[in-house]
């Protein structure tokens, strides 16, 4: 299969407009835009039943003690762990594309719900995680919440769009199902895959230099 994007290419950076959070010059980070990227994909091959789409960012710090905190740096040799953006399970197998913001905008306090187009499934994404001891924000976060790397991280951010082919039109899972669990469930029903990655940072003196970088 081949996968890609309108709003943003290969291995770039991903637009403000489809991150959870930007940066701020006066609070270092403020709320963005929190549009779901526009996705497309072809040549899919025979027997496929549905999709599934699976959005993670695989630089998250395993150790959270110095995340978002003034004067220390998120080293960049810290181990780092998976943490998913977007969970959506049994997309129809005809369907070719994902409009930009049809499944996410703006950000939701306490999650969205779990309602979506074509009569998909999403799952709950990380932040549901991330914000479960916070008063104003805990809650089930269904479907697609961009972006929001540490600020004071050394390191930019990668997340990965990977699209599956699979061989059952449901997949088995069920509730408040995580991006850990659907990875399990298509271990033997995928057909083919195909992923498209977007870079991001909120560290000021790294988002100059990302740019330049990927220029």
């Amino acid at each position: 299969m081949k996968i890609w994007s309108n709003s943003f290419a290969d291995g770039q950076p991903i637009p403000p407009r489809y991150a959870f959070g930007k940066i701020d010059p006066k609070t270092q980070v403020t709320l963005s835009d929190n549009l779901n990227p526009q996705l497309g994909w072809s040549d899919v091959p025979l027997g496929t039943q549905s999709f599934v789409l699976l959005c993670h960012d695989y630089d998250v710090p395993s150790v959270g003690d110095t995340v978002n905190q003034s004067g220390v740096e998120v080293p960049a040799d810290l181990p780092r762990v998976d943490f998913f953006h977007w969970v959506l399970v049994d997309l129809p197998a005809d369907l070719r594309d994902i409009d930009e913001a049809a499944f996410s905008s703006g950000v939701t306090p306490r999650g969205k719900s779990p309602a979506t187009p074509f009569d998909a499934r999403q799952g709950i994404n990380d932040y549901t995680i991330w914000f479960s001891a916070d008063h104003d924000m805990n809650g089930d976060y269904y479907g697609y919440d961009g972006p929001c790397p540490p600020w004071n991280d050394a390191l930019v951010h990668h997340y990965v769009f990977t699209l599956y082919a699979l061989d059952i039109p449901v997949l088995p899972v069920e509730g408040n199902f995580t991006g850990a669990d659907v990875r399990r469930a298509i271990e033997k029903h995928v057909i083919d895959q195909a992923a498209i990655t977007g870079t991001y940072t909120l560290n000021p003196a790294l988002a100059p230099k990302q740019i330049a970088a990927d220029d």
